[in-house]
């Protein structure tokens, strides 16, 4: 019987130590991770690429071109320059990814990480260093023959570079033309319907 009661106590004690030690793991990690957990489109906090998680678009990253291959085929070209831990690029995101919606087909798009800039003496005009000039967001957009035509730092409205882009494109101006809408493509053509 003494031998009984002291097996059950073992295994009790046993038991609870397991409990504890998951307890303690878990607690653990809830703290290390709590930091990404708190990240949101408001604060500084890094949770991921921002085009993936706030602009609703992966496709942007990783670049399909590089900007030396962009002005090499003399495509227009659209450099976006961010970093994934700042509220101003994660709000900026959804213009980028608007940006590409419209003219994604006809220039190149190229989001820039600054962090990935390497930093150097001087720039080659083919590296996007060479555009940069030390803010984030920043949008310069480039002709076919490589000329800047846009170089603003800051929340750059998705209008007026539309508006570069038509003039790039030779295209009609905004006033002058209907409003570019996307339709879903869930969306009903009544048209074909009747």
């Amino acid at each position: 019987m003494h031998s009984i009661k002291l097996q059950f106590l073992h295994n009790f004690i046993l038991d609870w130590r397991r409990l504890l030690a998951i307890f303690l793991l878990l607690t653990c990690l809830l703290f290390i991770d709590m930091r990404s957990a708190l990240a949101d489109l408001n604060n500084d906090r890094y949770d991921g690429n921002i085009f993936v998680v706030y602009g609703g678009n992966g496709s942007l990253v990783p670049t399909k071109v590089t900007l030396k291959q962009a002005l090499a085929a003399h495509k227009p070209t659209f450099l976006a320059f961010y970093v994934d831990d700042s509220s101003d690029c994660k709000l900026y995101a959804i213009v980028v990814s608007r940006v590409q919606a419209f003219y994604g087909r006809e220039a190149e798009i190229i989001p820039v990480n600054v962090d990935t800039i390497q930093p150097k003496e001087t720039y080659s005009p083919t590296e996007p260093g060479y555009y940069y000039s030390g803010g984030v967001p920043q949008v310069v957009v480039l002709n076919q023959s490589g000329q800047v035509v846009l170089n603003k730092k800051g929340q750059v409205p998705y209008e007026e570079i539309d508006d570069k882009f038509r003039e790039v494109f030779d295209l009609v101006p905004r006033t002058e033309s209907a409003e570019l809408k996307r339709r879903s493509f869930n969306e009903l053509n009544s048209e074909l319907s009747q």
